[in-house]
């Protein structure tokens, strides 16, 4: 027998995708975005009916400030974290309308991601729910309890900080499956000359093993070096690897399994045609959610 949705219940899944989405952008972890989800539907459902006007206002703020609360008590794990710290990759289906979503799914980017950890906790909530999810500042001001006019001057600052280090380019989806595709195919067959002509002069590679596994310990600067170390790890794979392009947190990126099981996943940044970033995650913790081959 199923059991009947109380409309309490259908409120809270109506705003599901939406809770998950701050969630996930202020915690860069899937695992950390869907307990704070669980603990925010827990809130809602102890609330009182009459004391919640708006859902959507209601969840939102219970969801921010428990990612807030998060990241403050998360503030010495990072600063200990061994080698790069990168967000837990969020592997995402190829849907018709993807190229529309190109802008939101720049939100979800691991640069974007990773701009994002200069901001402290409430800047980071107030830039989101802002520049991302449009939401009206005196609604942000409510939900991060500060006034109207300081919220207002942390999305100003927020913003003139991302836009000086993102990158602009936004090629259509046939133009990034084309890319991947070159990619993969000059990275496993050991193609150095391919690679390089791929990757832009001034590179950067970041590799997330978080001390639980073998993982570059600092970024590596550079086409060349970063070909070779591409080479370096194909030398050293099992013959039972393989590797597919896939959506990795709405970019373009790559998924390599041993033995069917997820190994690492590696999200590229592209500019004017070329790679100028690569950020491979490769600590175990954060692969769980990354599905395996069938």
């Amino acid at each position: 027998m199923t059991a009947k949705v109380t409309p309490r219940v259908e409120a809270f899944n109506d705003h599901r995708s939406l809770v998950f989405s701050i969630a996930y952008r202020m915690l860069g972890s899937v695992m950390d975005a869907e307990d704070a989800v669980q603990e925010t539907y827990l809130r809602w459902q102890q609330s009182g009916e009459d004391a919640v006007r708006s859902p959507k206002s209601y969840l939102s703020t219970v969801v921010t400030r428990l990612c807030i609360d998060q990241l403050r008590s998360a503030k010495r794990q990072r600063e200990e974290y061994i080698g790069p710290w990168l967000p837990e990759p969020l592997v995402m289906e190829e849907t018709a309308d993807m190229d529309e979503n190109l802008a939101l799914a720049d939100s979800l980017s691991m640069a974007f991601l990773v701009m994002l950890e200069a901001l402290n906790p409430t800047e980071r909530a107030a830039f989101l729910l802002r520049e991302v999810f449009e939401y009206p500042y005196a609604e942000i001001a409510a939900i991060v309890d500060k006034s109207e006019s300081n919220c207002r001057q942390m999305v100003r600052r927020a913003r003139q900080h991302v836009a000086e280090r993102r990158h602009r380019y936004d090629p259509s989806k046939a133009q990034l499956q084309q890319m991947v595709s070159r990619f993969l195919i000059a990275a496993q067959q050991g193609d150095m000359d391919g690679l390089l002509e791929m990757l832009e002069e001034d590179v950067t590679l970041w590799s997330d093993g978080g001390g639980k596994t073998a993982a570059a310990l600092n970024p590596i600067y550079g086409a060349e070096k970063v070909a070779r170390f591409f080479m370096g790890i194909i030398k050293k794979m099992p013959p039972n690897t393989t590797a597919k392009a896939a959506r990795v947190n709405g970019q373009p990126g790559l998924i390599a399994y041993i033995g069917g099981k997820p190994y690492s996943v590696f999200a590229l940044e592209l500019q004017d045609g070329k790679v100028v970033g690569i950020r491979v995650v490769v600590n175990p913790e954060k692969l769980h959610r990354v599905p395996s081959l069938p």
